[in-house]
């Protein structure tokens, strides 16, 4: 029963340190900086339907389906209901890091 026990205490630390890691690999300090110089034109007002950042209320349902599924959308873009999200925000120069990066610092801003 110990060993049993061990090992679940183990998966359960491994699989919370990856959690961490994931977390850990987007730069919100840079995300900022892209969100200033491209995404802050939907966001910031709300334009196409963009969830303004910081407001929770319209972040709620996107952040229930999980980071990685925002930043796919957000690199490939997507139609929503209520609004349309241009791919890389209209601006295909964007790296998919630099678009993972300013989806993190959107979430963290809009918790």
């Amino acid at each position: 029963m110990s060993r049993i026990f061990s090992a679940a205490c183990c998966a359960i630390f491994v699989i919370s340190m990856a959690s961490t890691d994931a977390k850990a690999a987007y730069d919100v300090a840079a995300g900022k900086v892209t969100y200033d110089a491209t995404c802050a034109a939907c966001h910031k007002n709300g334009l196409l339907g963009a969830p303004k950042l910081g407001d929770k209320a319209a972040w709620a349902p996107r952040l229930g389906q999980g980071i990685e599924v925002m930043i796919t959308k957000s690199i490939k873009g997507f139609q929503g209901k209520t609004g349309t999200m241009p791919a890389k925000g209209g601006d295909a120069k964007l790296t998919d890091a630099q678009v993972g990066n300013s989806v993190a610092y959107l979430v963290g801003q809009s918790k």
